[in-house]
């Protein structure tokens, strides 16, 4: 299969370990605080990479402190940097890990969350395959050019994870961007929401009748519930996380591994298989990306 465009946002993610979400006017001492890169699209990239699958990351980086921190650390990676956004500063996300693991995003969008349909001359679209994207992007006011830039490109297939502001997207941007027939991914409370639903199943029916394409919702300890192209229901069980040490980039590794063996030639059912695993062992670990070293056996041999 041709490699896959991963189009969005690499941030700075300030990582904040906390015991509970502050109250107004409480006084809290964070355990710890750390600093590393972070994104939708980065984190997707970065389990792509795990997998050896062939892609290219599509990130405008900004100035200021954060940009100058996501270009280091991209240079180092030996990640190319795709777009340089000299007039906007980039943002960063600070991200409040509770006691539990579980965490919450303060986002502060710049220059990672915009698109200009001019970046994408040197990447022709019929080089590649699958073209993922977030909702994040979407919701920016250059979000426009991006659905009009897939418009102009029928040969993407597009694999679309709204997020959880994809149910404040204007309507109009989301009834274009489903007449793409994209594949979606989604968590169960962000599928309830985009769909008007009350369970899962009648989400993924009422989002399947108007893509009539596969929609996978990962549902965590309960696993993933998926409605292939073809109608069919996979009830994939999940993986059971030893120690969840924070929950940071779980579905962006979730996605990016079915992305990675869907161009490596694998089923959706597997694909979704092995990203219930790779996602139980990216909780095990802090922050968003898991170390090649801690990829579970299981999946070494799709590498």
């Amino acid at each position: 299969m041709k490699p896959a465009l991963i189009i969005g946002s690499t941030c700075v993610d300030i990582i904040l370990h906390i015991d509970h979400l502050p109250k107004t006017a409480e006084n809290l001492r964070p355990a710890s605080q750390t600093m590393a890169l972070g994104g939708c699209a980065y984190n997707v990239s970065h389990t792509m990479r795990l997998f050896h699958a062939p892609h290219d990351l599509i990130t405008p980086i900004g100035t200021g402190i954060y940009g100058d921190y996501v270009a280091d650390q991209l240079s180092r990676q030996q990640i190319p940097l795709s777009i340089r956004v000299p007039d906007q500063d980039n943002g960063c996300c600070y991200c409040l890990v509770e006691a539990t693991g579980e965490r919450t995003f303060l986002s502060i969008h710049g220059a990672e969350y915009s698109f200009q349909k001019s970046w994408m001359d040197a990447y022709p679209a019929e080089n590649y395959q699958l073209v993922y994207l977030c909702g994040l992007e979407v919701e920016e006011p250059t979000g426009t050019e991006l659905i009009e830039y897939l418009e102009e490109h029928p040969c993407l297939s597009v694999c679309y994870a709204p997020g959880p502001r994809g149910a404040r997207i204007p309507s109009e941007k989301t009834a274009r961007l489903l007449k793409l027939r994209p594949l979606l991914h989604l968590n169960e409370q962000e599928a309830l929401q985009l769909s008007c639903c009350s369970s899962y199943e009648e989400a993924a029916e009422n989002l399947h009748s108007r893509t009539r394409n596969a929609v996978i919702i990962t549902l965590g300890e309960r696993g993933a519930y998926c409605k292939e192209k073809e109608g069919t229901i996979l009830r994939i069980p999940s993986v059971p996380s030893r120690h969840v040490i924070d929950t940071i980039g779980a579905g962006d590794a979730h996605i990016g591994a079915i992305l990675a063996l869907l161009t490596k030639g694998c089923s959706l059912q597997e694909a979704v298989s092995c990203a219930n695993l790779l996602s139980a062992a990216v909780v095990e670990h802090p922050g968003a990306t898991l170390p090649a070293r801690k990829i579970p056996d299981a999946l070494k041999k799709y590498l």
